[in-house]
């Protein structure tokens, strides 16, 4: 039986470079920063329809308690999908891992290898597929807390976007 490789300390032979992209370079974190903010929008604002916003009442403090659930959820959601894109890096590689954040992204990192396509695929999508499937059911589950839902439909399309 041969061992699987996921990755190598040194680029392979038939390595071609086909696309590359700096998240952390000013223009092309801002261009993509905008995107994600146009899903944001597209995402969030037709979930406000499916939630009955009457009985939200602004001036007793709800508001805040939108913005509080909406900013303790997506700094956990942050870190979740870091932790998620590390674990299965690890679950690869079993290499070390490095954690970071620029002023455009959070990222996480193996440093010092070069992983397959496979491992990048696995390691990408995972967050991606995880928190879909979780807020998708979260947002079934707390439809009638138009509080929560809407902090939640927050994070969720913060999420795609």
């Amino acid at each position: 039986m041969s061992k699987v490789i996921n990755f190598t300390k040194e680029l392979p032979e038939n390595y071609q470079k086909i696309y590359s992209i700096n998240a952390k370079a000013t223009k092309t974190g801002l261009i993509l920063n905008v995107l994600a903010i146009l899903i944001h929008l597209a995402i969030f604002f037709p979930l406000l329809f499916w939630v009955d916003l009457s009985n939200i009442n602004l001036e007793n403090g709800e508001f805040l308690l939108i913005l509080l659930f909406t900013v303790a959820g997506l700094a956990l959601y942050l870190i979740s999908h870091e932790l998620i894109h590390g674990i299965v890096y690890k679950l690869f590689t079993k290499q070390k891992l490095t954690f970071g954040i620029s002023w455009s992204c959070a990222f996480c990192g193996v440093p010092d290898i070069y992983v397959t396509r496979k491992t990048a695929i696995w390691a990408l999508i995972s967050p991606f597929a995880f928190f879909t499937i979780l807020f998708g059911i979260a947002l079934v589950l707390i439809f009638s807390y138009p509080t929560v839902f809407i902090a939640t439909s927050f994070v969720f399309a913060m999420h795609v976007g």
